[in-house]
C-alpha cells in the first residue's frame, strides 16, 4: 500500500513538474553564486517573464526547458545577482562624460594649466562672459605633495573667460580671478552656513570654495538643457550597464535629473533600476514638504519587472571630506599642524577640529521624526568620526520613537569611526554604505590624510573591516564621479586594501595594517545589503526563486582567481528583469 501511494506521490510531483510552463531563458554549467542565506552555489538558473523560477542543478533546468526556450551554456562561468550601487551621482557623472575633464590623474601645476588651456583652444568660439567648466580635478593628487592652487594658477592661462575647476571629490571649486569677480566675491563677502571662501594672508580670496561656498559659483552656471540631461542620463546608464549595475541610489538629484530619467523610462531605454534622495537643507530650500512634493511628481509606486524610479530617500549632509587641504570634516580631535620645519617636522594639535555639523543635534533630531512620519529614509553624509558619532546619536534618539522603529537609516562615507563607535551600527541597525576603492594607499589617504591625523587615528582610516567585525551591515556605493566608475576594481581594494599595480613605489603596500573584507562580504556588501538599504531586498540583491531575473555573468570567477585579478573582471552579460540590457560578447545559446 505504501509502495503505491509513494507511487501515486511520485507520479503527481512528475505531472507538476512538466505542466510548468518552460522558461524564457536557461542557464546551465554555470558557478551560479547565489548570496542567498548560506552563500549557496548551483549549477543552473532560469528565468521566465523576468522572474528566477527555478535555482539547482542542470537536471532540474532540464525539465523547464521548451522549444523556444533559449538555453546558455555558461561554460562554467560565474553568474551573479546584479551589482546594486548605493550612493552615486549619475547625472554628474554622465555629464562629465561630456565635459573639459583631468580625469582623476595626479598633476603637477604646469600640467594642470595645460590640460585646462588645451580645452580652451578646442572651444575658441565660446565668447568672452562663457564659463569653462572643468571636472574630474584630482585635487588631493596635486604634484608635488602639498602644491596649492589659486586663482594665479588660472590666470595664468591663455583666456578672458571665467574658468571654474571642480574638484573629484565634490566638496571643492577653484576660480580665476575674472570667476572670482562674476560670482562678485570681495574681501568682505562672509562665509556662507555650511562652507568656507579660503583667503590669503591678506585676506582677500584665492578662489578656492568649499562646500557650500562653491554654491557662489555653480549657481552662475547656466543648467543643462534638457537635451544635454537625457545625454547625461544615457551616457551615465550605458557606464553602468557595462559594469554590471543594475539599480542605484542617486544620493543628491533635482527635478531635472529625475525628469530626464522619466523621458528615458517612458521610452523603453532605463536599464537599471532608480532610486533617487531628496536633500534636505533648509537653506537650500530642501523641505521634507518639498521632498514629498518631487516623490508625489516622479515616484513610480513598488518595484516592478521592468525598471522604474522610485523617490522614498533623504539626502543629509553632516560635513564635508577629512582629507586636506579642505579639511571639512567634522572630528572629535583637532587636526594636527607642522609646527616645525620641513628637515625636522613637528606634528601637534592645531586649531581646528572641522567646521560645526551642518545640522544642530536638534534640528537633526526634528529632521529625523518628521522624516519618519513620512517614511523616508535618511542618507546621511558623515565622513569624520564626530559627524558619524552625532549622527548615530540622532538614530538612536529616533530609535526610541514608534515610527523610528521603521526606518532605515544610511550613514554614508564613514572615512573615520571612533571604535567606541564601531558597535553602535549593528545596535541601532544603521547602515554604513562605504566607497572600498577609498581603502588603498594613495595621495588622498597618505599624503592628504596620514600627517594630519596622527599615528593612532590614521591607522583605522577607511575602517570597512572594522566595522563588519563588529556586526555593521556594510554596503557598497561608488560615490561615482568622485572616482572613476570602475566597481571591480573598487571590489579589489575592499579585498586587498591595495593600489593598482602602476600607482607608484609612494603607493605600494596595503592602506594601514587593518585587513581586507573577504570576497564574499565585499559581493554581499554591493548586492544584497545595498538592496536592503533601497528596500528592495524581497525582490533582488540574490538569485533565488521568484526574485527578479537582475543577474550578470563575469569572465571568471571572482571568488577564486588571486585577489589582485579581481580588479581585471569583466563582464559578458547585464541582464535587468529578464531582459538583456549589455552584452560584451556572443554566449553559446540555442533555440
Amino acid at each position: 500500500m505504501s509502495s503505491r501511494i509513494h507511487a501515486a506521490v511520485l507520479g503527481l510531483l512528475c505531472s507538476t513538474a512538466h505542466a510548468a510552463p518552460p522558461a524564457d531563458t536557461v542557464y546551465r554549467n554555470g558557478y551560479v553564486y547565489t548570496v542567498d542565506a548560506k552563500d549557496s552555489v548551483h549549477q543552473a538558473l532560469a528565468v521566465r517573464a523576468g522572474r528566477i523560477v527555478y535555482v539547482g542543478g542542470n537536471d532540474g533546468a532540464k525539465a523547464l526547458t521548451g522549444k523556444a526556450t533559449r538555453v546558455i551554456d555558461l561554460h562554467g562561468r560565474m553568474l551573479m545577482p546584479g551589482l546594486i550601487d548605493a550612493h552615486m551621482h549619475p547625472q554628474s557623472g554622465g555629464s562629465r562624460l561630456l565635459n573639459c575633464s583631468l580625469d582623476y590623474v595626479p598633476l603637477t601645476v604646469p600640467q594642470f594649466q595645460a590640460r585646462i588651456q588645451a580645452c580652451l583652444d578646442r572651444d575658441k568660439a565660446a565668447g568672452p562672459d562663457r564659463w569653462l567648466v572643468v571636472v574630474n580635478w584630482f585635487q588631493q593628487g596635486m604634484l608635488p605633495e602639498g602644491v596649492a592652487t589659486s586663482a594665479a594658477t588660472l590666470d595664468a592661462l591663455q583666456t578672458s573667460r571665467p574658468v571654474i575647476v571642480r574638484s573629484s571629490f565634490g566638496h571643492s571649486v577653484q576660480l580665476n580671478a575674472k570667476g572670482i569677480a562674476v560670482a562678485g566675491i570681495r574681501r568682505d563677502t562672509p562665509d556662507p552656513a555650511g562652507g568656507r571662501i579660503v583667503r590669503d594672508a591678506q585676506g582677500d580670496a584665492t578662489g578656492l570654495l568649499e562646500d557650500a561656498a562653491q554654491d557662489l559659483a555653480m549657481n552662475l552656471l547656466p543648467p543643462l538643457t534638457e537635451a544635454e540631461n537625457l545625454a547625461a542620463s544615457a551616457a551615465a546608464l550605458e557606464a553602468m550597464r557595462r559594469q554590471g549595475i543594475t539599480t542605484f541610489l542617486d544620493a543628491y538629484t533635482d527635478p531635472e535629473t529625475m525628469t530626464a530619467f522619466t523621458q528615458l523610462q517612458r521610452e523603453g531605454k532605463l536599464t537599471a533600476r532608480a532610486h533617487f534622495a531628496v536633500l534636505i537643507d533648509p537653506d537650500k530650500g530642501g523641505t521634507v514638504a518639498e521632498l514629498l512634493k518631487q516623490r508625489r511628481q516622479f515616484d513610480q509606486g513598488p518595484t516592478r519587472v521592468a525598471p522604474s524610479l522610485q523617490v522614498r530617500h533623504a539626502k543629509l549632509f553632516m560635513d564635508g571630506v577629512i582629507a586636506a587641504p579642505a579639511f571639512t570634516g567634522a572630528m572629535l580631535e583637532p587636526y594636527l599642524v607642522d609646527r616645525g620645519t620641513a628637515d625636522r617636522p613637528d606634528w601637534q594639535s592645531g586649531p581646528s577640529n572641522g567646521p560645526p555639523s551642518y545640522f544642530t543635534k536638534e534640528a537633526l533630531n526634528s529632521t529625523l521624526a518628521e522624516l519618519a512620519r513620512a517614511q523616508i529614509d535618511p542618507h546621511i553624509h558623515a565622513d569624520g568620526d564626530r559627524a558619524v558619532r552625532e549622527s548615530l546619536d540622532a538614530i538612536e534618539t529616533l530609535r526610541a520613537t514608534a515610527r523610528g522603529k521603521d526606518v532605515r537609516p544610511v550613514l554614508a562615507h564613514d572615512e573615520i569611526v571612533a571604535p567606541a563607535d564601531y558597535g553602535r551600527f549593528a545596535k541601532l541597525d544603521a547602515t554604513a554604505v562605504l566607497s572600498f576603492q577609498w581603502a588603498k594607499p594613495a595621495p588622498d589617504t597618505v599624503g592628504a590624510l596620514r600627517d594630519f591625523m596622527g599615528p593612532a587615528r590614521y591607522a583605522i582610516v577607511e575602517p570597512q573591516a572594522l566595522l563588519l567585525h563588529a556586526g555593521a551591515r556594510i554596503a557598497y556605493g561608488s560615490d561615482w564621479p568622485v572616482d572613476p566608475l570602475d566597481i571591480w576594481f573598487a571590489l579589489k581594494v575592499g579585498v586587498t586594501r591595495t593600489a593598482a599595480p602602476d600607482a607608484g613605489k609612494d603607493y605600494a603596500g596595503r592602506l594601514t595594517s587593518q585587513p581586507g573584507m573577504p570576497r564574499a562580504a565585499v559581493l554581499r556588501a554591493i548586492t544584497l545589503n545595498a538592496a536592503y538599504t533601497l528596500r528592495q531586498e524581497t525582490s533582488t540583491g540574490s538569485l533565488e526563486v521568484g526574485k527578479l531575473a537582475d543577474l550578470i555573468v563575469l569572465d571568471r570567477n571572482v571568488l577564486t582567481i588571486p585577489a589582485e585579478e579581481i580588479a581585471d573582471v569583466k563582464v559578458l552579460q547585464t541582464v535587468v528583469g529578464g531582459k538583456v540590457v549589455y552584452q560584451a560578447e556572443k554566449l553559446s545559446g540555442s533555440r
